[in-house]
């Protein structure tokens, strides 16, 4: 594998998800190099993670759409990242979100283009619904038997949240698991750009007694 062949899994999942009328906005994937390193994100990157900790989430997703900090955003306002980091062709990390809307604005004032659509988007519609920001983090460098799996899920921000993830996640099935598990849709056409040595499992024996994802 090597960063270019995730650069132009992204760049296919970006162009799919306009044609399909999902993204209403949207920076392309760009590759730079970073003092040996490769880095794959989006025009106009930042990285924000630090400036944005412990305020409220309606902040953080305010800053980043002001900012057009997002590879895509959705017709429902939510925001897509991606960011992976390369040494050589070695993936040592990446970094994979997707930011919900705190509110509805957008179908407030433009509610026809929900309502033709309204299967897809009866269940983030409902008043109950809490909008919870996900991210895949993969940094094996960085990990901590248990404490820090090398690849982990985080939920809602949680700094402690840490679900243990069997392997690296490539572009398509992060974008297929967030488009089947909350718009009742998915890809066709898109493959994981993964070898099968990027998908070995990179769980600790420690951690395989715990509840864990398999890609």
């Amino acid at each position: 594998m090597r960063a270019k062949d995730v650069l132009k899994d992204i760049g296919i999942i970006t162009s799919k998800l306009i044609e399909i009328g999902l993204s209403v906005d949207q920076n392309f994937p760009r590759q730079s190099d970073n003092s040996g390193q490769q880095l794959i994100s989006y025009d106009n990157y930042s990285d924000t993670s630090v400036a944005l900790k412990n305020i409220e989430y309606k902040e953080i997703y305010g800053e980043l759409d002001k900012e057009r900090q997002f590879n895509i955003k959705l017709l429902d306002g939510a925001l897509l990242q991606f960011f992976y980091c390369f040494e050589g062709n070695t993936l040592i990390k990446h970094r994979l979100c997707y930011f919900p809307s705190p509110d509805f604005e957008s179908f407030q004032n433009e509610p026809e283009l929900y309502l033709d659509e309204s299967k897809i988007y009866a269940d983030i519609l409902l008043k109950s619904v809490l909008p919870i920001p996900i991210r895949f983090d993969y940094a094996p460098n960085d990990s901590v038997i248990v404490e820090h799996p090398s690849s982990h899920l985080t939920l809602g921000q949680y700094k402690n949240c840490r679900i243990p993830v069997e392997s690296a996640i490539c572009p398509s099935s992060f974008t297929n698991f967030i488009l089947r598990a909350f718009y009742m849709n998915g890809l066709t056409g898109t493959k994981c750009v993964f070898t099968k040595r990027e998908l070995e499992a990179c769980l600790h024996d420690e951690e395989r007694p715990l509840l864990y994802i398999s890609p």
